[in-house]
């Protein structure tokens, strides 16, 4: 799908909003709530609108206000209520639903103001683990469904990088204090998603190590120059989609070839592709993780 998506069915609607499609058919006949257009098969179809409009009342119905009582409110009012609310309250469901909602109607000022009002009270890291994390995978769902777009997706992960890329910032005007190990973080040739890099640095980082990053698209061949400066860096990769699941193997040789073969170097991977990698022989140098809280174990 290579444009926004601006027509919804009600299993989309479902997908985002949490409401059962069941309970949005009661909600549409017993109140009127939302207004489908039908094909010329007389399936429902939903505007833009019409969901920026449900989650705004997923979100006022998930704070306990009635729905008979939403379904008075003008249209204004609702969105109102639920500004309120987002700057008000920074419960973890409430943010979800607030984010979802700016990325939707891509609304950088209602995602600004989410995260404002979350960083009141949380951490950039807790904030990461208990909001951000669970968001990427629903995005993921709702990617895999259709039920968002190219853009859609785009717009949101940029934003939640800005937030990395400044609190990363902010711990880099310290001095490591750990000198024992450096970690050199890539992503393979092809691969662009690069958000759980980002974080995983952002995590060597406040443990007090020096990392250098090098992000997206890094052939092997770049990496050689790195052993020049230092002794033996710990190369950190995260591979989302690319090397594919045959390319794999291939992979692993070449790194064993081009960083291995003359002074020793450690690879330690995460990501969706480290699944069809498990239960084979890797040699001791190339270290599997399958999340980002097992490497910091490692440490």
């Amino acid at each position: 799908m290579n444009s926004v998506k601006k027509s919804f069915g009600i299993r989309d609607l479902e997908n985002l909003s949490g409401i059962k499609a069941h309970t949005i058919r009661i909600w549409e006949k017993r109140y009127g709530l939302l207004k489908p257009e039908r094909t010329e098969t007389n399936i429902r179809t939903y505007s833009l609108q019409s969901l920026q409009k449900l989650l705004n009342v997923t979100l006022l119905y998930n704070n306990g206000y009635k729905i008979s009582k939403i379904a008075d409110l003008p249209e204004d009012q609702i969105v109102q209520q639920v500004r309120e609310i987002v700057a008000q309250n920074s419960v973890k469901s409430h943010a979800i639903n607030a984010f979802k909602l700016a990325m939707i109607n891509f609304d950088q000022s209602l995602f600004q103001k989410t995260y404002s009002g979350l960083l009141a009270e949380r951490s950039f890291r807790e904030i990461f683990w208990e909001v951000f994390m669970p968001l990427l995978h629903e995005l993921g769902l709702l990617w895999q469904s259709d039920t968002i777009g190219p853009a859609h997706e785009h717009f949101i992960t940029h934003l939640i990088k800005q937030k990395i890329y400044t609190s990363t910032e902010k711990l880099q005007s310290l001095e490591p204090s750990k000198t024992n190990k450096v970690f050199v973080l890539f992503l393979p040739e092809n691969e662009i998603h690069e958000i759980g890099l980002l974080f995983v640095n952002y995590e060597l980082v406040l443990r007090g190590y020096k990392t250098i990053y090098l992000g997206q698209t890094i052939p092997l061949e770049s990496l050689v120059d790195l052993k020049k400066y230092y002794d033996d860096p710990i190369f950190v990769s995260y591979f989302t989609v690319i090397p594919t699941k045959d390319d794999l193997g291939q992979y692993f040789t070449d790194f064993q070839e081009k960083l291995h073969s003359e002074l020793p170097s450690q690879l330690w991977v995460l990501g969706r592709q480290t699944e069809h990698a498990k239960g084979t022989d890797l040699p001791k140098s190339i270290s599997l993780y399958h999340s980002i809280e097992q490497l910091m174990n490692q440490l």
